[in-house]
Formats: structure tokens, sequence, C-alpha cells
């Protein structure tokens, strides 16, 4: 069953997206494979409710950045434990996709990773903004805690836009952007760009950028 379910998710998005899909059974059987591919986006897959390795993989997929190259991550996942979520916005994911949703939402969530941008379910971040307790400093609202600059640095960074084009779409030096970029984090409390966007998400009530 879950060769059906990579296989057929590997063919939709292929299709949909009209990209080049490997579909391998681990990560071992990938980077065990002639020639290996640098893919641009990686899909990991876990299938029941128990805590998965899906951190531990996405750890040794780091480790072999020198013969792959940097490439970004997606989880598919039966998990919907907003906890184990936060963990994996702290590893730099571009996309965590619940099994629940359907399939025309994951293959946009996967596109959006693809494209630079974040992609977490807002019901997962809503549960998870009230399991955890956003810090007191940052429940105001968006336009109360940020300048008009920072807001506009803050909405590129929920695009998952780099700071280069942020600085060029802001007319902004890109050394200015960086300044923001490390305000914006102070202020939430975050400590990389990916939990800058789901603490704004959870400012927005949950909306996800697109």
């Amino acid at each position: 069953m879950r060769a059906i379910s990579r296989e057929c998710l590997a063919r939709v998005v292929s299709h949909e997206c009209n990209v080049s899909v490997e579909c391998h059974s681990s990560l071992d059987e990938w980077l065990a494979s002639e020639p290996l591919t640098r893919p641009s986006l990686v899909v990991i897959c876990q299938y029941g409710r128990s805590n998965p390795d899906a951190i531990k993989e996405l750890e040794r997929l780091a480790d072999f950045t020198p013969q792959i190259g940097h490439c970004s991550a997606v989880i598919l996942s039966d998990n919907e434990d907003p906890e184990l979520i936060v963990q994996m916005l702290g590893k730099n994911v571009r996309g965590y996709v619940p099994t629940s949703l359907s399939i025309a939402v994951a293959v946009q969530a996967i596109e959006l990773a693809r494209a630079g941008g974040v992609y977490v379910p807002a019901s997962s971040l809503i549960a998870a903004h009230r399991a955890q307790g956003v810090p007191s400093t940052t429940v105001q609202k968006p336009n109360d805690l940020f300048t008009a600059r920072q807001a506009a640095v803050v909405e590129a960074l929920r695009r998952g836009k780099a700071n280069k084009i942020i600085a060029y779409e802001l007319k902004m030096r890109e050394s200015t952007v960086k300044v923001h970029v490390r305000n914006i984090m102070k202020k939430l409390q975050a400590t990389n760009r990916t939990q800058v966007a789901y603490l704004v998400n959870c400012l927005n009530g949950g909306e996800t950028a697109t």
C-alpha cells in the first residue's frame, strides 16, 4: 500500500507540475542509486501516528549536501502533532503536508515549496500556537509589532523570498534587509526565517502565505 501511495503521488506531481519525479522506497535506496541525482526538492513520506524518523532523515539528508547539493524538503505525514510540526519547522523544511489533505492541496503545497515558499496547514499552526503559547512580546497584531518597512520584509519572508529579492523589490540595500531580518527575529524570539513565517502566520490567525 505504501508503494502504491508513493507512486501515485509521484505520477500526479509529475503530471500536474510538469517535472521529472523519482520514487524511492527509502533515503538509502536513493543515495545508493546510480547516477545520484541532484533534486530541487525531496518529499519524505512518513506513515503511522507514532513519532516518525523524519527529523533523523532530514539530518542525514543535510550530511549528504556535498554530494547532492542543497535541496529543500517537504514532509508528507499521517502525524498532525503540532509539537512535531514545530520541530520540523526548526529543521527548515519547506512544507509539512498531512495525509488528511486532498491530493490537489498536497500537490499545490509541493509546488509552493519548489517555488521557494513554505507550506504548513493553518489548523496545525493554530493548534501549535494554542499549545505552546506565543511569548507575551508577540501577542500583538503584526501591524502594531513591526514598523512599516519591517512589515514589508516580514511579508516577503512569509513568501520564502531571499534577501536579494527582498532588497530588489523593496528598493533597499541587502545589508539593510539583513538588519531588518535580525530585528524581526529578535522581536519574535525566532531562531530562523522559517520560525518567523510560522509565528507571523499565528499572529495573522493561521493564514498561510500563497
